[in-house]
């Protein structure tokens, strides 16, 4: 941290539900860059809705650049009532990569071997010619580092709040990277489709504000595949 007089409030938010998160069963997603369903595009909805209610505006925006973050994102502005609003489209918080796992069902590449390697190596685990959870915390992390918390512009800013539109596994990864929890319990935080998480940052460090906040997907009739998936995409 290299500048004073600093507080940044941090909104986490997962994308919508995705074509592959409607198609469980596999490993990596059906498509590593699905689109949003149409429920997904609801959720995001109900998002910008609920932003727009509670008077918010965000400092800035930025966006994983997959097709399913940059949708709910513009979706989330327009219900805001913001859109054409700027915001900054960044590689480096795209959800956990896989390909040699794309398309293929989780029985066949989880193997008994493979869930004992991964049980064993943790966040290490590289599956197959994929990234490690490790190197995705890694990747991300240092973008917000140097994006935000050691960026200069930021010098005597006061407040901040930014949005952060991203991928679930990739958000458990920084979450990881913030909260420092042990990695047994990585796989029980629960992050539905268009959820919010909030985390604070100032001089004394992060503080965790509240996590998985997704009662504004409620105003949906079918909520029972808001979390339903358990592939990463």
């Amino acid at each position: 941290m290299i500048h004073s007089n600093f507080q940044c409030e941090f909104y986490f938010i997962r994308h919508g539900e995705s074509e592959s998160n409607a198609t469980p069963g596999f490993a990596a997603g059906v498509n590593f860059d699905a689109p949003l369903t149409p429920l997904g595009f609801d959720q995001a909805e109900m998002l910008g809705r609920r932003f727009k209610d509670e008077g918010m505006c965000f400092d800035r925006i930025y966006s994983s650049s997959m097709t399913r973050t940059l949708q709910t994102t513009e979706t989330m502005l327009k219900a805001m009532g913001a859109s054409g609003a700027p915001y900054e489209t960044v590689d480096d918080i795209i959800e956990q990569q896989i390909p040699g796992w794309r398309g293929k069902p989780s029985e066949e590449v989880l193997t008994p071997e493979v869930r004992e390697l991964r049980a064993t190596a943790g966040m290490w685990f590289v599956p197959g010619d994929g990234e490690s959870e490790r190197s995705v915390e890694r990747r991300f992390s240092i973008w917000l580092e140097d994006e935000i918390l050691f960026n200069g512009e930021y010098a005597g800013s006061g407040r901040n709040t930014i949005a952060i539109v991203s991928h679930g596994q990739a958000m458990r990864c920084i979450f990881h990277y913030i909260l420092g929890f042990q990695e047994r319990y990585f796989r029980s935080i629960a992050l539905d489709n268009a959820s919010i998480s909030r985390f604070k940052f100032t001089l004394t460090g992060w503080w965790l504000l509240s996590i998985n906040d997704a009662s504004h997907t409620n105003q949906i009739g079918d909520l029972n595949r808001v979390g339903e998936t358990t592939t990463t995409a």
